[in-house]
C-alpha cells in the first residue's frame, strides 16, 4: 500500500497540468478577486478560505482523471492481479488525493498571509489548513468514482463541471449572502458550502459547526460508496 501511495503521489506532482490548474490558478484568482478595487480584511480572509477550498476541490477531483488514464493503459488490470482488494485500491488513491491537495491549500494561504496581509494566530493558520485538508476527502472520492466509471475524456469534462458548479453553488467564489433566498437554501446542502464552513470557522476562531461536520460526513459516505461501486463495475467491463 505504501509503495503504491508513493508511486501515485510522484506521478501526480509531475503533471504540469495539475500544477498550473490546481495550484497556480486558485492563487491567481484569489489575488485578482481581492485586489480589484477596494476590499477589506474580512473579504480577503473569507476569499482566501474559499479559494483554498476551490483549489483543494479541483486537485481532489483531478485524482479521477489519473484513474481514467490508468484504465485506458491497462494499469487497473495490473492492480487486480495483486493481493490488494477493491477497497484498498480506492483507499490508496484517496490517500494520494489527500496528499496532493495540500500544495493548493498552502499556496493560497501563503498568498493571503504574504501578499494580502491576512493576519491570523498561528493555531488558526494550522487549523484552517488541517480542516480544509480533511474536508477535501469527499471530493477525492467523487473524482475517483467518476474516473472508474467514465472514459478519460468524459471524466475530465465531468470533473470540471463538478468543480465549477460546486464551487459557485457552495460559495467558494462569492459569498452565499449574495444569492437569492431559494439558492441560499439549496447551497446549505452542498458539500462545498459545508466544506468552506470548516475553514471559515477556524479563521474566525470558532469550532466547526456540528451541522457542517454531519453533512460532510454524509457526503463522504455517499461518494465513498460511489467510488467503490464504480471500481467494481470497471472490473466487470474492462
Amino acid at each position: 500500500m505504501l509503495d503504491y501511495l508513493r508511486l501515485e503521489v510522484r506521478r501526480t506532482l509531475r503533471d504540469a497540468g495539475f500544477v498550473i490548474g490546481g495550484i497556480a490558478m486558485p492563487v491567481l484568482m484569489y489575488l485578482l478577486f481581492t485586489n480589484l478595487g477596494s476590499s477589506d480584511g474580512s473579504w480577503k480572509t473569507g476569499a482566501m478560505v474559499g479559494m483554498a477550498g476551490y483549489g483543494a476541490v479541483g486537485c481532489a477531483l483531478n485524482t479521477g482523471g489519473g484513474v481514467a488514464e490508468d484504465r485506458a493503459i491497462g494499469w487497473l488490470r495490473q492492480l487486480r492481479v495483486t493481493p490488494m482488494t477493491p477497497r484498498q485500491v480506492v483507499v490508496g488513491r484517496t490517500l494520494t488525493g489527500s496528499v496532493t491537495v495540500l500544495p493548493a491549500i498552502l499556496a493560497v494561504l501563503a498568498a493571503g498571509g504574504l501578499l494580502n496581509g491576512v493576519r491570523l494566530a498561528a493555531w488558526q493558520w494550522a487549523a484552517v489548513a488541517a480542516l480544509l485538508w480533511l474536508g477535501s476527502l469527499p471530493f477525492t472520492l467523487l473524482g475517483l468514482g467518476n474516473g472508474y466509471r467514465l472514459t478519460g475524456q468524459t471524466t475530465g469534462v465531468t470533473n470540471m463541471a463538478c468543480n465549477l458548479g460546486l464551487a459557485v453553488l457552495g460559495g467558494l467564489w462569492f459569498p452565499v449572502t449574495l444569492f437569492p433566498h431559494w439558492l441560499r437554501t439549496l447551497s446549505a446542502y452542498t458539500p462545498t458550502y459545508r466544506f468552506a464552513q470548516l475553514g471559515t470557522s477556524a479563521a474566525e476562531g470558532r469550532a466547526p459547526a456540528i451541522g457542517a461536520i454531519a453533512v460532510l460526513t454524509l457526503w463522504l459516505l455517499a461518494f465513498g460508496s460511489y467510488a467503490v461501486l464504480s471500481y467494481r463495475r470497471s472490473g466487470r467491463t474492462a
